[in-house]
């Protein structure tokens, strides 16, 4: 199941799909608000195996901050609540305003309030080609993590 709000973004998922051999016929692709869709999953009491939460940048400049970890919380909390037990979570950051720990500190949170132990396997960063910049720690702006939900 794929979600996203860009039909192109979609579009471009399935030719990948099929240019890699795979079954498009077992992809389902939604164009939507993933925090509806997500909401929407839990009324229908859909369980998963594996979520991959990507969200677009949520927080542009520090003055956003607050607004972008109430979402950041939101969509981890729901998401955590879809996945069967031992599932999955990759949850990621790409707002230079969100540092690693807060993140963390978010994925906490969110596992209090839905009451759900939550592991991390995995730690993940930008990788080479997004040098970091010593004076500038918001240039480590890609961040995540590989969880397992219990």
């Amino acid at each position: 199941v794929m979600v996203d709000s860009s039909a192109q973004s979609l579009g471009l998922a399935n030719k990948n799909i099929g240019v890699n051999g795979l079954d498009l016929s077992k992809v389902e692709s939604i164009e939507g608000d993933v925090f509806k869709m997500l909401r929407a999953f839990r009324a229908q009491e859909r369980k998963f195996d594996m979520i991959i939460l990507d969200p677009p940048k949520f927080a542009p400049t520090k003055s956003d901050l607050k607004r972008a970890l109430s979402g950041y919380k939101d969509i981890n909390m729901v998401a955590l609540s879809l996945l069967k037990p031992g599932g999955i979570l990759a949850t990621f950051s790409c707002s230079g305003a969100v540092d690693s720990q807060t993140l963390q500190t978010v994925l906490f949170w969110a596992s209090i309030d839905i009451k759900r132990p939550v592991q991390i396997l995995r730690t993940l960063s930008q990788g080479a080609d997004h040098p970091r910049l010593v004076s500038f720690p918001e240039s480590e702006y890609l961040k995540g993590f590989i969880c397992r939900v219990l």
